[in-house]
């Protein structure tokens, strides 16, 4: 029980350092963002709601009984992508924002859009490329065991709500 309290105060403290650094950075919660580039709110579709916090979604650990050494590895892993994960999501909100300011510009330079776009797709794929490679280290730091417990959660039906059964 106290590992299971103690798993998840960590994987909440591990995913939280993100929105530490957006604060810190004066980036306006989701709500008070305003329009993105698909037209909703924040960042638009498919776009995560902030710098470093579209992680590799480490939820599903939630449950797993995981080894203070197992938890130490995973916080550290995810605090040594912050950064890099930061710096791509700057590069790809700079990028958008040019483009975004370039599409009511009176005079259109094609060659410029696409160096923009080409950019703000590099960041992209930066982050998601990132992103699987840190769910690939987490997934090697799991024993057999605790690997057969996910394989069989993504096994079990869903409810209408969109959470496991247990």
């Amino acid at each position: 029980m106290k590992k299971s309290k103690h798993s998840a105060l960590l994987l909440a403290a591990a995913l939280a350092l993100p929105l530490a650094g957006g604060a810190a950075e004066g980036i306006p919660p989701m709500g008070e963002r305003g329009p993105g580039p698909g037209g909703g709110p924040g960042f638009g579709p498919g776009h995560g709601p902030g710098p470093g916090m579209r992680g590799p979604g480490m939820h599903f650990l939630h449950g797993l009984d995981l080894s203070d050494s197992q938890e130490d590895k995973v916080f550290q892993l995810m605090h040594s992508q912050a950064p890099y994960l930061r710096e791509q999501h700057r590069a790809h909100e700079k990028a958008m924002q040019a483009l975004h300011e370039m599409r009511n510009a009176d005079k259109f330079d094609d060659a410029a859009a696409t160096k923009l776009a080409q950019a703000a797709a590099q960041a992209q794929a930066n982050i998601t490329l990132a992103h699987v490679r840190t769910h690939q280290k987490v997934l090697a730091l799991l024993t057999p065991e605790q690997r057969k417990q996910l394989e069989e959660r993504k096994n079990r039906p869903h409810r209408a709500g969109g959470f496991n059964e247990r």
